[in-house]
C-alpha cells in the first residue's frame, strides 16, 4: 500500500532506449508502476524491439542487447494497449519531463496513436530532488529510503525506486517552508499531485524544452537567437522561422505545439 493522496491514478514509468536523441532513438524497455487511488499498485514491464540496432554504449548502460529484443514486440504493436493502461493517469518519473515523457509521446505520435497529455498532471521526482538534495537516483534512493539501489538502469528497479523516493520526499519535506527566487515564502512539496505538477512541470510547453512559459504565462523560445522572445511575436514577424523549425530536426511534439501556437495566432487576428 502506498501513502500518496490521489484523485486519479499516478503512473510512474521509466524507459530504457537506444540513446538519448528523442527524434532518432527508440524505446527498448518500459516499466510502469501505476499507483491507484485505493492505495494499491500495478506493475507492468515490457521489452520492445526498437527496429534498429542498439548501440554498444547504450547496451553497456542498461544491459539490453540486440539479441535480447529480437523477438520482442514493436512499439507499434503494443502502443494501443499501453495507451489504454495509462488512460486516466497522471504521469511521474525521474527526469521524466525532460526525457521519458517526450520520448514516449514521440513514439506514440510516430505510430499514429493519440496519447493526450493535456489533462494529465506531470510530476518529475528528479526536479524535486535536485531542488532539495542535488544528486542522482541511486543517491536519492539511499537518502530518502535508506536503501541501496540494486540493478540501477533496469527499468523496473529504477521505476520502483522513483515511486518510493517520491513518497520519501513528501514525508521529509511536507510542511517545510522555503523562499523562492522572488522572495516569496512557500511550501513547495505537498502530498497533492496538482501541487507537485506545479512545482515540477508548470513551465513546460513542449517536452524538448525548445519553448517554455515565462512568468506571465506566455510561450517564449528557450534556445537560439530568439531565446526569451514570445513565440507568437516571432511567428508573426518572422514567418520563415516557423518553416525552418518545421523542416528541421525537431521532435514531432515540438512541431505540433509550434503549429498550435501559430494557428491560435491566426484565429486571434
Amino acid at each position: 500500500m502506498h501513502t500518496l493522496h490521489l484523485k486519479k491514478p499516478l503512473a510512474f514509468f521509466d524507459l530504457e532506449t537506444t540513446g538519448v536523441n528523442i527524434v532518432r532513438d527508440r524505446i527498448v524497455e518500459i516499466s510502469v508502476v501505476k499507483a491507484l487511488v485505493n492505495g494499491e499498485t500495478e506493475i507492468r514491464t515490457r521489452r520492445i524491439n526498437p527496429e534498429m540496432p542498439i548501440p554498444l554504449e547504450s547496451s553497456l548502460i542498461h544491459g539490453i542487447y540486440d539479441e535480447d529484443i529480437k523477438d520482442a514486440p514493436t512499439f507499434k504493436s503494443v502502443a494501443k494497449n499501453l495507451s489504454s493502461f495509462l488512460d486516466g493517469c497522471d504521469l511521474a518519473g525521474f527526469n521524466s519531463n525532460r526525457f521519458d515523457i517526450p520520448m514516449l509521446v514521440e513514439e506514440f505520435l510516430r505510430v499514429g496513436v493519440d496519447f493526450d497529455i493535456k489533462n494529465r498532471r506531470m510530476v518529475d521526482v528528479q526536479r524535486i530532488y535536485h531542488m532539495m538534495e542535488p544528486r542522482n537516483l541511486s543517491a536519492a534512493y539511499k537518502f530518502y529510503c535508506g536503501k541501496t539501489l540494486n540493478n540501477a538502469h533496469s527499468a523496473e528497479a529504477d521505476t520502483i525506486a522513483t515511486f518510493e523516493v517520491l513518497q520519501g520526499q513528501i514525508e521529509k519535506y511536507q510542511g517545510v517552508i522555503i523562499t523562492d527566487s522572488h522572495g516569496k515564502e512557500t511550501e513547495p512539496v505537498k502530498n497533492d499531485v496538482a501541487a507537485l505538477h506545479e512545482l515540477t512541470a508548470s513551465r513546460i510547453v513542449d517536452f524538448a524544452g525548445r519553448m517554455v512559459f515565462n512568468d506571465k504565462g506566455e510561450e517564449v523560445f528557450n534556445f537560439g537567437k530568439h531565446n526569451g522572445k514570445r513565440v507568437i511575436d516571432i511567428l508573426k514577424n518572422e514567418p520563415s522561422f516557423f518553416d525552418w523549425m518545421m523542416k528541421g530536426e525537431f521532435p514531432l511534439d515540438t512541431k505540433r505545439k509550434l503549429t498550435e501556437i501559430k494557428l491560435r495566432g491566426l484565429t486571434q487576428r
